[in-house]
């Protein structure tokens, strides 16, 4: 039995199907309808079938299917045009430039027949008396394909010079087809200027932005535009990504990633689209598409990587340099078919182009989870002077300057030494170096080493340097937990060095060594009994233990401390200028006793300390090791409430730390600084801070715990800027890492709120709904249930909007009952509200919509004669004002509409019903009059409503009357407000009715 009963269901089962996602399926459903209609006997109905059809056959991956309804559709034209409607007419010569465009795109189709078809398109559009404009823009593609750019330029400037009438492609299409060919020209400032209007939203249609989005990715970083390039990337690829025709289009994401050293994110989304691989109903796209993979594969393969698996066509595993050999041929083949279909080799030559491509960017941020896929750089060390590969001299002594002046490639140096000394035999003193600095490479596997160069430093004859080795592996047993061995050796050593010091038997240097490991160890003592000063969490709070009692060590401890830091300063000060090593031992002196007034509570003298620690170690010329004493300042500021102060340490850290910080420490720099300069509202500079953050954490593998928090902040703040679609990227990125374990619940539902703002703003309101109602149920357990009534109704709100009615009602409900417990009559009064035009909308219907509404009137009244303070009464007073205001335009639309749905509905019924509606206007009207000027728009709004609804009742003077008190409301008024003006128009009209 059919489905289709007749013409009407037909139409509304096409609708449905518009609205289903593109792809073979919804192709399928077209077909099936196509044959419903036939049985119909209704040929308008066959004819919208034959032209749905169509419609799903273009925006699919099955675009090779279209011409053949079109053919018929065009014979039934011929045959019995009477049988078409104006729509229909329309629609058949509009789709003629699909025809032309789809056959170019089909290598099988003779380029003859495609000329014939031009000419016919044209014949036929002179016929209907349409402009050329269409015509002239199918042969300036038909040019550009095949390479013949005389006539392209030609038609180009035919397309343009002609009239735009209803067969010329919207605005935003014609654009797009402007730019892509200043593109191909190479002009891509042009381009940019041109589809400016179509980034910024003037102009748009089904499949606009996206490509021009995609389309722009090149160009912008060509042009070194990058920043605006990782926008529209983010922005776009949300568009195209659900869309199965845009295979052209995808390919341009991945392109652009592959070209920005975002590979791991190229082939993510290759996996995200297997069918592309293998899809021939439109093989140009097929080419793009195989095209940038084979860019991708060959970059991958120069990386290194060749052998790494990757997603590829369905039937076998591939790798990456097997995926790029098959990619190239089957472009190349595809590529030569066009060619020789055309006679050029203008296809062939783009392809190669394309797939010829070097990196336009080592490595553009995105803000949304990625990893390297290559090796990350390194800060190398300087190179030695010289020509060709050093030698071990040359490396030796290049270890021992890096070593001398505190350089941060040592370590690196003295392994090349290493390398380069295997074999040879050393000089004690020589092996003692390496030794020492192996140990330290090691860290506590290093502890027997450093007695090994200790035996061979006092093998040649310096048995200070000894002393000074043995100390350094003392600490660094200390630093394994054993604080007590490890001090219990470091205090022979100590007396030994002052011994030795004394008889000129060993230098500053060596014995401030051992000082400074003394302290270092008595320092862990400290650092075993007393609070460890810390940076704050990014984005969270103290742990949960601060408060908790801590051991503290007794006061004698931090005298020996103190004692012994200040024994270096002795020693060291005034010998710092000729000596960087000496001059680090006094800063590194200075910053433990900060730490000391830090673990005693006193703030403001250890940030002092710090400060000047970091000062004395740029004043040497290594400002490396000040990054982690501004950070320490900066931690200070933060719990001392000193937000500049902060700010400035921060900057300084990232500053001095250069190329030489780990990225982890970046990241952590970067964070701090986004929370620091938004909380000033700097959101752009700190928006660039979190996407910073973002990177390095991705860099230093910490994308799921550091990487989240930036990323979520980095949402927030795209967020505040309006820019919800990348903000909805790097969200959705951030949740699927952030934990309630790991980086708490309200970190998560901060992510779900601002999800949820992004995607109602996109116009997405059931993905909203959903992600405020997962954010919701999390705060539902909050002791505070502030931010549980605030989401759940957030979430009525988007369920309202995507007809979820039920929902929408129940949401509300809850809300509802969350602000009375909360004791926040306004909202809910809007809460009833809400439920009152739910209901008119639903079921329950006009009575139930009244009882909301005038239950929402009540609750609102009782509050309002319950308010303590003036304020309270003002906003209470609005609240109820706008109540009474929807109130009556609820009844009149319930009466209008109720008219509408049934002839029977009696003349009286709905008089009394505006009646009433008018009453509550008046009231409203009343109530916004009392709180002055600033409600001045919405009292005139509802006089103006009640003049409409009395004009309506057959009571034009009451009408004017509300229209004068309006006019005399705006006396004066200024002119260039838009709401003024509007106003002043409609009251003026209402006085006309009168007379």
């Amino acid at each position: 039995m059919s489905e289709i009963a007749d013409f009407d269901a037909l139409r509304r089962a096409m609708a449905e199907n518009s609205e289903q996602p593109e792809g073979p399926a919804r192709n399928a459903r077209a077909e099936r309808l196509l044959a419903e209609a036939e049985g119909l006997g209704v040929p308008l109905a066959v004819i919208e079938a034959l032209g749905h059809q169509l419609k799903v056959y273009n925006y699919s991956s099955e675009k090779d299917k279209m011409f053949v309804p079109f053919a018929r559709l065009l014979r039934m034209w011929d045959e019995r045009p009477e049988d078409f409607d104006a729509y229909e007419a329309h629609s058949l010569h509009w789709v003629f430039k699909w025809m032309s465009a789809g056959m170019l795109d089909q290598p099988h189709i003779p380029l003859a027949s495609i000329e014939k078809w031009l000419a016919e398109m044209e014949h036929r559009y002179r016929l209907a008396g349409h402009s050329e404009r269409a015509v002239r823009g199918a042969e300036f593609t038909v040019a550009a394909h095949v390479g013949d750019l005389a006539r392209a330029e030609r038609a180009y400037a035919a397309w343009l010079a002609a009239d735009r009438d209803t067969m010329a492609d919207c605005h935003a299409c014609e654009l797009h087809g402007q730019g892509e060919w200043q593109v191909q020209r190479g002009r891509d400032a042009q381009a940019l200027e041109l589809w400016r209007p179509v980034l910024e939203g003037e102009f748009a249609c089904a499949h606009e932005p996206h490509t021009v989005l995609a389309s722009s990715l090149a160009p912008l970083l060509r042009l070194g535009r990058a920043d605006e390039a990782r926008a529209n990337h983010l922005r776009g690829f949300r568009l195209v990504r659900p869309m199965e025709s845009m295979r052209g289009a995808y390919a341009d994401h991945v392109e652009f990633c592959a070209l920005t050293g975002n590979e791991a994110r190229a082939l993510e989304l290759l996996a995200e689209r297997p069918a592309y691989f293998t899809d021939t109903g439109h093989p140009r796209s097929r080419l793009d598409f195989l095209a940038v993979v084979t860019l991708l594969m060959d970059r991958l393969t120069e990386l290194g990587l060749g052998g790494q698996r990757v997603p590829g066509p369905a039937g076998r595993t591939w790798t990456a340099q097997e995926l790029a050999g098959h990619a190239r041929v089957e472009t190349l083949e595809l590529a030569e078919r066009f060619d020789r279909r055309n006679g050029t080799s203008n296809i062939g030559a783009r392809a190669r182009a394309r797939m010829a491509q070097r990196p336009l960017v080592e490595r553009l941020p995105l803000g949304v989870r990625t990893v390297r896929t290559g090796p990350a750089p390194v800060a190398a060390p300087p190179p030695t002077e010289g020509h060709g590969e050093p030698g071990l001299a040359a490396l030796l002594a290049e270890a021992r300057r890096l070593s001398e002046t505190l350089r941060p490639h040592a370590l690196e140096a003295w392994a090349a030494v290493r390398r380069a000394a295997r074999g040879t035999d050393l000089e004690p003193r020589d092996r003692a170096e390496l030794a020492e600095h192996e140990a330290m490479a090691r860290g506590p596997e290093g502890i027997e080493l450093f007695e090994q160069a200790a035996a061979l430093y006092a093998e040649a004859g310096d048995p200070g340097e000894a002393l000074a080795a043995r100390a350094r592996g003392a600490y660094v047993r200390a630093l394994t937990g054993d604080v007590q061995a490890a001090l219990d050796v470091v205090t022979g050593l100590y007396d030994e060095a002052l011994a030795l010091y004394a008889e000129e038997a060993t230098g500053v240097r060596q014995t401030a060594s051992v000082l400074m490991s003394r302290a270092r160890i008595l320092m862990r003592r400290v650092h075993e009994g007393a609070p460890v000063l810390e940076a704050p969490v990014p984005g969270g709070s103290a742990p949960e233990d601060a408060s908790t009692d801590r051991r503290v060590p007794d006061t004698s401890v931090f005298a020996q401390v103190e004692q012994a830091v200040r024994e270096v300063l002795a020693l060291v000060e005034g010998r710092t200028a000729d000596d960087v090593r000496l001059a680090a031992r006094a800063a590194e002196a200075r910053g433990m006793l900060a730490e000391l007034a830090g673990v005693r509570g006193d703030g403001g003298r250890a940030a002092e300390l710090f400060r000047r620690a970091a000062d004395a170690y740029v004043s040497a010329g290594l400002p490396w090791f000040a990054v982690e004493y501004e950070m320490q300042v900066a931690a200070l500021a933060h719990q001392a409430g000193e937000p500049g102060e902060a700010e400035r340490a921060l900057r300084a850290a990232l500053e001095h730390g250069g190329p030489y910080l780990e990225p982890v420490g970046r990241a952590q720099l970067h964070l701090q600084l986004a929370e620091v300069v938004g909380a000033r509202g700097e959101v752009v500079e700190a928006t660039e801070h979190a996407l910073q953050a973002a990177h390095w954490a991705d860099e230093a593998g910490e994308s799921g715990t550091l990487g989240a928090w930036a990323r979520q902040q980095l949402g927030g703040f795209l967020l505040r800027q309006g820019r919800c679609a990348e903000a909805a990227e790097v969200l959705e990125s951030a949740l699927a890492d952030l934990s309630a374990e790991t980086h708490g619940d309200g970190a998560v539902v901060q992510a779900q709120w601002w999800l949820g703002d992004c995607l109602g703003e996109l116009g997405d309101h059931r993905a909203a709904a959903e992600h405020r109602l997962r954010a919701a149920e999390t705060a539902r357990h909050w002791p505070e249930q502030q931010d549980h009534a605030t989401l759940a109704h957030l979430a009525a709100e988007s369920l309202s909007k995507a007809g979820l009615l039920d929902e929408a009602d129940q949401a509300y409900a809850r809300a509802g009952e969350l602000w009375r417990a909360l004791g926040n009559p306004a909202f809910l009064v809007r809460s009833l509200r809400a439920r009152g035009w739910l209901a008119l909308r639903g079921e329950r219907g006009a009575e139930g919509a009244r009882e909301l509404m005038a239950e929402a009137v009540r609750t609102c009244e009782r509050a309002r004669r319950a308010a303590a303070d003036p304020v309270s009464m003002a906003q209470l007073t609005g609240e109820l004002a706008h109540t009474h205001g929807q109130f009556g335009e609820l009844l009149t639309r319930s009466a209008t509409e109720g008219a509408e749905r049934s002839e029977e509905t009696e003349e009286g019924a709905i008089q009394a019903v505006f009646e009433a509606a008018l009453i509550q206007l008046d009231r409203a009207a009343d109530l916004f009059t009392t709180l002055g000027p600033d409600a001045l728009h919405d009292r005139t709004g509802a006089q103006l409503a009640a003049g409409r609804l009395a004009a309506d009742l057959g009571r034009p003077a009451e009408a004017a009357a509300r229209a004068r008190a309006v006019l005399v409301a705006y006396r004066g008024a200024d002119d260039g407000d838009e709401t003024v003006r509007a106003r002043r128009v409609e009251a003026a009209r209402m006085l006309e009715q009168e007379s």
